[in-house]
């Protein structure tokens, strides 16, 4: 089971990141904040202080086409916001 999917890099996640030490990441929706405090810490070599999560339900869409109305919905996500010790940073970039 991998638990970390990707990290989350948009406007507001690199505010927290740069001003907070906070770094928020795409986790697996059956993970838990045990398993993706040592997934992080694993991965990047960081002490991890607080771990918080948000659980998104999925998305529903309807559209109109000729054979009638078709219903869809997106997948269940999950995201971290892993607040990492002072002085202890994670980039990203550094293996592109």
């Amino acid at each position: 089971m991998r638990i970390l999917l990707k990290p989350v890099i948009t406007e507001k996640a690199t505010r927290e990141s740069e001003l907070k030490n906070r770094y928020t990441f795409l986790v697996d929706p059956k993970a838990n904040k045990i398993e993706i405090k040592k997934a992080v810490e694993a991965t990047y070599g960081v002490n991890v202080e607080k771990v918080r999560t948000l659980s998104y339900g999925p998305e529903r869409r309807s559209r109109y086409t000729k054979n009638g109305i078709q219903h869809s919905k997106t997948n269940v996500t999950k995201r971290a916001v892993v607040e990492v010790a002072a002085g202890e940073n994670i980039d990203f970039y550094s293996n592109l």
